[in-house]
């Protein structure tokens, strides 16, 4: 590299060593750091760019702390709504909004009335002063928006900031540019904005593909086809239950000669989540799934690094926290609770239905007629000791309680594996913080 820069023509050096990067050295733009904020984009859009960032890292705007407004939905225009479907949209949208505040609400309700539910830590519970007092509200809150968050929309904004590499970056701009979604290209534009303040040179590769196109183009068809054959019974009109099934799955790939003794084994010195697993676990293959996920749960799930994901995004159902009433029932609230939530679980399946009826019709904007409530199947492949790490660290301390038993589900399956494993998988109670 150093024999091709002419300290006279540095500008010309530049463009030299980076025609390298067409002859398979793309490894030097690894070498380019690029952080950037990415505001005001939909949740469903923040899905996909994490989703082809899988080396990034950073954060994107949490649903726990955030009370979200309808004013905070994405621009029909930006989203490629058309003009025909826009009144129906921003109705639907209204309402939902307007169920996520009512169930917050009843939620709430339900949490100041009957404290126990919180699972409060002792020491708080005793705890007169005003640090604790603001503490236990917070918690109480957090109570109320993990259940009440799955009536959001997947056109709200969020906020997310990501780091990784200018190679990265490129990558990210050649899906966002080749997807067929307008706010997936706009994104993609404004990116090459940013990197070409910070690598110039990387900007011809950070563009449309066509076998992205055609790949992307084949798998939308792929949904539409299956959406168009059938409508999944937890999304027809009247039915009783509107969640579909979770249905955990796992299975493995172990090298020749490794048993589940070997697994207990390679945990011998894990002692905390970021500890010592044994090459036993780090060499077997592991692939766990589920029948359906809501989508606010696939958002956390999804940007876990290491391995690839399949999420192929045709809706199943409609989870509602039905499922969490059962420890409501006979307290003060829950009977209004219980209102709100079965209103609202219908609304939820009803616009689903209408997203997949779209789907089925091949209009792309069909996503955005979708919840974080809304159910897909979710598939992760990696390797055993990645999965040990997700599955302590989303049933361990502040983890959102349904996540957390997607991943107990998943343990479980695991466990019929490798029963030695069990107690030395750090499995954690989803405990509040």
């Amino acid at each position: 590299i150093l024999a091709r820069i002419d300290p006279d023509n540095q500008d010309a050096s530049v463009d030299t060593i980076f025609r390298m990067l067409d002859y398979g050295h793309q490894s030097i733009a690894d070498m380019v750091p690029v952080a950037m904020f990415i505001d005001g984009i939909s949740m469903k859009l923040a899905y996909l760019i994490w989703a082809w960032s899988p080396q990034a890292g950073g954060q994107e705007s949490s649903t726990r702390y955030i009370k979200l407004e309808p004013e905070g939905l994405v621009d029909p225009e930006l989203l490629g709504i058309a003009a025909e479907y826009r009144s129906e949209w921003q109705e639907t949208m209204q309402q939902a909004y307007r169920l996520y505040n009512e169930v917050e609400t009843a939620w709430r309700v339900v949490a100041e009335e009957n404290p126990e539910l919180l699972r409060l830590p002792a020491e708080l519970m005793g705890d007169s002063s005003l640090k604790a007092a603001r503490q236990i509200e917070r918690m109480r809150r957090n109570f109320a928006f993990d259940r009440s968050r799955y009536w959001l929309p997947s056109a709200a904004a969020t906020n997310v900031m990501l780091v990784m590499s200018a190679r990265a970056w490129a990558g990210l701009c050649q899906h966002l540019c080749s997807c067929n979604l307008p706010e997936a290209q706009a994104a993609g534009a404004a990116i090459r904005e940013e990197l070409a303040l910070g690598a110039p040179r990387l900007l011809r590769h950070a563009a449309a593909k066509e076998s992205l196109v055609s790949g992307l183009a084949e798998e939308f068809a792929a949904l539409v086809a299956l959406a168009a054959s059938d409508v999944p019974e937890t999304l027809r009109s009247g039915s009783a239950e509107t969640a579909h099934r979770a249905g955990a799955s796992l299975a493995v790939m172990a090298p020749a000669a490794t048993g589940a003794a070997d697994f207990a084994a390679a945990l011998r010195y894990h002692d905390n989540r970021y500890a010592w697993q044994g090459a036993a676990l780090k060499r077997s293959a592991v692939c766990f799934a589920w029948e359906a996920v809501a989508f606010g749960d696939i958002r956390d799930l999804n940007r876990h690094r290491t391995g690839n994901k399949y999420c192929p995004l045709r809706p199943l159902g409609f989870y509602a926290a039905a499922d969490q009433l059962a420890v409501c029932h006979g307290k003060a609230g829950a009977v209004a609770l219980a209102e709100k939530v079965a209103e609202g679980a219908a609304f939820g399946r009803d616009t689903s239905r209408r997203a997949h009826e779209l789907l089925a019709a091949a209009e792309p904007v069909y996503i955005y007629w979708t919840l974080l409530g809304t159910q897909y199947s979710f598939e992760h492949v990696t390797t055993a000791d990645k999965f040990i790490y997700e599955a302590e660290l989303r049933t361990g301390l502040g983890a959102h309680y349904r996540y957390a038993q997607h991943l107990r589900d998943a343990l479980e399956e695991w466990y019929k594996v490798a029963p030695e494993t069990r107690g030395l998988v750090l499995e954690g109670d989803a405990e509040p913080e």
